[in-house]
């Protein structure tokens, strides 16, 4: 009888093993949530340069290197789709404010390349570490 518990609890606990196997092969196979590849600070810091920070939820954060930008986008996949941007309207001298009429923008690796409402590319900025 002792046999008989002892094989029916190893049976028991391999069972549980398995279906703990299973569960993460099916959490690698979710992959990565839509967007993440968005996730996090795009461009520089620094003085006059222009940067990015957008929020799993699509929320959006930065300066086109003289006014501040922040607004609500869409995220499908690596491509975040802006919503109406709201900025500051400070007058800066020698700032390209590319960043501030942008449409869309895409996760290309370490890059996010940054589209105007045409669909044209307007400008990149890498992501910050």
């Amino acid at each position: 009888m002792t046999r008989t518990i002892r094989q029916a609890s190893a049976r028991r606990l391999g069972g549980g093993f398995v279906a703990a196997a299973a569960l993460a092969l099916l959490a690698g196979c979710a992959g990565t949530p839509s967007g993440a590849a968005l996730v996090g600070t795009w461009g520089s810091t620094a003085a006059s340069q222009p940067n990015l920070t957008i929020e799993n939820d699509g929320a959006f954060s930065g300066s086109d290197g003289c006014n501040r930008l922040t607004g609500k986008g869409s995220v499908d996949g690596d491509t975040i789709t802006f919503g109406p941007i709201a900025s500051t309207l400070m007058a800066c001298q020698g700032v390209d404010e590319w960043l501030a009429k942008a449409s869309s923008g895409t996760a290309k690796g370490s890059t996010l390349v940054v589209y105007d409402i045409s669909g044209n590319e307007i400008g990149k900025l890498d992501k910050s570490n």
